[in-house]
């Protein structure tokens, strides 16, 4: 592989350290992370009772979640958390499949994005004239 390859797949986080990332900019990151903390925890227990789980378990996902999204995004300025309107996907599959078959589900959305990244899919979605923005995660 070559060094233009590798750079297309290593995460934004890890691109921006290397750059002229600051002091102050650890900072204001450090604030608005907390910001969304105070905002996505209660989310996240709410989407766990509405899911028919515990609140822990809704917390534990949110935190794990945020962590993955943040160090393996696909840009400095994106921001991982819950929404609201995931609740009613969620506990759809719960409610039928129960919490195994919701994690069975999110393991097949991972294996079609990787799948998906791999085979370049959005040539794909060039032709079809769809936004440079939408094509690529807001590079």
């Amino acid at each position: 592989m070559n060094e233009n390859t590798l750079q297309r797949w290593v995460p934004k986080s890890v691109l921006c350290l290397r750059g002229n990332y600051t002091g102050h900019d650890l900072l204001s990151d450090l604030i608005a992370g907390v910001t969304v903390g105070l905002v996505a925890l209660p989310l996240a227990m709410a989407f766990g009772i509405a899911s028919g789980v515990s609140p822990q378990a809704g917390i534990y996902t949110a935190i794990v979640a945020g962590f993955l999204i943040s160090a393996l995004g696909g840009s400095r300025l994106q921001m991982g958390g819950p929404t609201g309107a995931f609740v009613v996907i969620v506990a759809g599959i719960i409610a039928s499949h129960g919490a195994s078959g919701l994690l069975i589900v999110t393991l097949m959305a991972g294996l079609v994005l990787i799948l998906m990244a791999s085979t370049h899919a959005s040539a794909i979605c060039a032709k079809n004239h769809l936004s440079r923005a939408l094509q690529r995660g807001q590079r």
